[in-house]
């Protein structure tokens, strides 16, 4: 029974192709699902036997191919739009998204894997406002928060909080501009920004749909905490150091300092337990430190981006974390069904 990895993403993740290197050096063969090659580059041959599917998925190139039995652990890294062989109108695509969409989530969620991290998991955590619940639940302190599509109602807020609040998106900063074509764009992104007395005309926009606002944290730096199995690799960010990420510090043009950060035991144990408690084997928290000296949860995000913290400090050896998950994840599903037949 030979132990083999999976690794779920698209073509153009580096995240992927350095963990597989690193996998490859220890003896390992992942076998690499680009969803925006699937089902166009690969094949799939399944057969249910009465117990479980078995077959296997190859790539139509006979680069590589993978049985469904030796998969003992999945990495879910990222997704994308699936790739189809010649022109399908748009009823025929959308049927063949969704027939796709049911033939493949069926085969993974079934499978009895390590996940990093299961899709249902992953699904379940992505929620902001729930999370917002869970963190302060489980201790965290969380601003206040506000979700309304009423213009009054947020300048009651914003008075409220003594006239500093942020805008935020709930899911995604680009505002959609990634999910259609260029030339139906009017808009880049947006990130988390400050309402001020000048933006009051923008706010008659909020009538068209309910929008989250917070109140604004004054930062002494940002922490972005990244839990990888059982362990956490925290990385501060100082944000203040630049104008264009005193609010938001997604600008990675900026020269931003980022060093090791010593989470206290409390802090560390409470992101441990956020991210389990969901089923996840992985989460990317965002949390402020505030002039006091005081943590606040903002996210987490179950697939969240973390090369960029790595890159900028190298001593956060998260690549090697993943993969040392990955290997042995499946090497404890090996053991357990090896003991099982014994």
């Amino acid at each position: 029974m030979q132990s083999r990895i999976l690794i779920v993403t698209h073509r153009n993740d580096i995240h992927a192709d350095l963990v597989a290197e690193r996998l490859l050096k220890r003896g390992e063969h992942p076998f690499r699902l680009n969803l925006d090659e699937f089902p166009a580059c690969y094949s799939l041959d399944l057969s249910f036997d009465g117990f479980r599917w078995r077959g296997l998925i190859a790539c139509r190139d006979g680069r590589s191919r993978i049985l469904v039995d030796d998969i003992r652990s999945v990495w879910t890294r990222k997704s994308a739009d699936f790739a189809f062989s010649g022109e399908l109108g748009a009823q025929e695509r959308a049927y063949a998204v969704g027939e796709t969409t049911h033939i493949l989530s069926g085969l993974l969620h079934g499978l009895d894997a390590y996940w990093m991290s299961h899709p249902s998991a992953v699904r379940a955590a992505q929620w902001k406002g729930e999370q917002l619940a869970r963190a302060a639940r489980m201790g965290f302190r969380v601003p206040p928060s506000l979700i309304s599509d009423s213009k009054s109602t947020v300048l009651a807020f914003r008075d409220a909080m003594d006239g500093d609040i942020v805008f935020k998106t709930m899911e995604s900063p680009f505002l959609a501009a990634d999910e259609v074509d260029a030339d139906a764009r009017v808009a880049y992104g947006i990130g988390t920004t400050r309402i001020e007395a000048g933006h009051d005309a923008m706010l008659d926009a909020v009538s068209a749909l309910p929008c989250f606002f917070q109140q604004h944290v004054p930062k002494r730096y940002e922490v972005r905490a990244t839990v990888i199995g059982e362990r956490i690799f925290a990385a501060r960010i100082h944000s203040q150091d630049d104008d264009r990420t005193r609010v938001d510090f997604r600008n990675y043009d900026a020269p931003v300092r980022y060093e090791e950060e010593k989470l206290p035991t409390d802090i560390e144990r409470r992101c441990l337990q956020f991210v389990h408690s969901y089923g996840l084997t992985y989460g990317a928290i965002d949390l402020i430190v505030d002039r006091e000296g005081d943590y606040v949860f903002l996210e987490n995000n179950p697939g969240g981006q973390f090369l960029f913290v790595e890159q900028r400090v190298p001593a956060l050896a998260m690549l090697d974390a993943v993969a040392d998950c990955l290997v042995t994840g499946a090497n404890g599903v090996t053991e357990a069904k090896q003991g099982v037949l014994e």
